[in-house]
């Protein structure tokens, strides 16, 4: 029996290292955008974005390593879309926190996300969270990413009296995310394969023609992770007024790495009677991945949906996760090209990201407004308030509201009850952020 039999089982799962090898490289195609991104998103919050380059690769390699070595599933895992944008422009620039108490804040939440593993009761809190809340979260953070990109684009700009209008579309910036959008989505639909990827580079092309933008090289050494690497503030995370972050980094990342793994694990056919095997070694590895990240100097890292990609080119086995860890560890020595992405050539990417982010509205159930309502609620106020966490907490609050003043209090589970009155005691005692 070989090693590779040994550590992945691909017999058993009727597959080959060939097979494996091309899925990983699917996957990795579809989500490598995160390496562009993810600096960009988290330098706005100041933090050095070469390091936070490095840092997201290593991240990613490690957390994806973990899951393919020691899970052996084929989901590979980056910092998360979403809770980057919270960790940056809720926490930082929203909240006036430093980055690297907003890293205290990540780590903590990664410590606990381990606790709740461990004790195997992350289940039992999945069960226990309204369906339509949960999948809210999702739709919102979807919201406030398109607020994000069309900023960065251009396209949309502040107003003294309107608070937001339309931007100049007659400037460069404007006019390439508007043909990279189109590009990314054109590609999308006709299955090639990183579409978002190519959308990313083909706008950054364009960026230095048309953009003003300077070309730096493409290979080299990678840069120091010094700048960011053990530059957490956990002290600062203990703080009264951060404890809300945590939560809410706890609870977007115990819900959106969760379904992923499920969805992701349900389309390659890995469920049995509707359950993971080894789920709580799943569960193990991607909260392992947030405090290493956070120690590194990247935002909570979580499973990426895009390994459903790779799933569909026929990955059954970690043996795909280990290619895309692979890979990411490759991109380290292609910093200057990451460089020189401006950010409207990212924005077109986390627009599309958020349209697909939306469709999880669709499993709401609308005829019950006691469901529908609060979801809506949550999902409108992360965008209308510039925060994830206030749009969290509307939704658990009118949630919990909506079913006490209908008569069916006995419906709400006692986690939201739970949940609820944390966020009420922070609005009514600590006063919004």
């Amino acid at each position: 029996m070989s090693v590779m039999e040994r550590l992945f089982k691909l017999r058993e799962q009727n597959t080959d290292v060939r097979t494996e090898v091309l899925a990983g490289l699917t996957t990795f195609l579809t989500m490598a955008y995160i390496v562009f991104v993810n600096p960009s998103i988290l330098g706005d919050a100041g933090m050095p974005k070469d390091a936070v380059f490095v840092a997201t690769c290593v991240a990613a390699a490690i957390g994806t390593l973990v899951m393919g070595l020691y899970a052996n599933y084929p989901i590979a895992m980056a910092p998360g879309m979403g809770l980057n944008a919270y960790f940056a422009y809720g926490v930082v620039k929203g909240m006036g926190f430093s980055w690297e108490a907003a890293l205290g804040a990540v780590c903590i939440s990664g410590i606990l996300f381990v606790i709740v593993s461990l004790v195997r009761i992350r289940e039992m809190i999945i069960r226990g969270i309204p369906h339509s809340v949960r999948t809210s979260i999702t739709a919102g953070i979807g919201l406030f990413l398109a607020i994000i990109s069309l900023k960065n684009a251009g396209i949309i700009t502040s107003h003294p009296a309107t608070y937001i209008t339309l931007g100049d579309l007659h400037k460069a910036p404007a006019i390439l995310a508007i043909v990279g959008f189109f590009l990314i989505v054109s590609l999308d639909r006709l299955k090639v394969k990183g579409a978002i990827l190519i959308g990313i580079v083909a706008v950054t092309i364009l960026s230095f023609f048309f953009g003003g933008n300077q070309f730096g090289g493409i290979v080299s050494m990678p840069p120091s992770i010094a700048p960011t690497l053990f530059k957490l503030d956990i002290s600062a995370a203990l703080s009264v007024g951060i404890l809300n972050v945590v939560l809410v980094f706890f609870l977007v990342e115990l819900f959106d790495a969760t379904g992923t793994l499920m969805g992701v694990a349900n389309r390659a056919g890995l469920l049995k009677e509707g359950k993971m095997d080894r789920l709580n070694k799943a569960l193990l590895a991607d909260s392992s991945a947030i405090v290493a990240g956070s120690f590194l100097g990247t935002s909570s890292t979580t499973a990426y949906i895009e390994s459903a990609a790779g799933v569909q080119a026929g990955g059954r086995t970690g043996l795909t996760a280990v290619t895309v860890a692979v890979l990411f560890l490759a991109c380290l020595f292609i910093a200057p090209l990451a460089g020189a992405v401006p950010a409207y050539a990212t924005a077109p990417a986390l627009l599309f990201v958020s349209c697909l982010m939306l469709r999880e509205l669709v499993d709401i159930s609308w005829d019950d407004t006691t469901e529908s309502v609060p979801a809506v609620v949550t999902a409108l106020m992360m965008p209308f308030t510039y925060s994830i966490a206030n749009g969290v907490a509307f939704g658990f609050i009118s949630y919990a509201g909506l079913k006490l003043f209908t008569g069916r209090a006995k419906e709400v589970p006692i986690i939201v009850w739970i949940i609820a009155a944390v966020f009420v005691f922070r609005y009514v005692y600590l006063g919004a952020d």
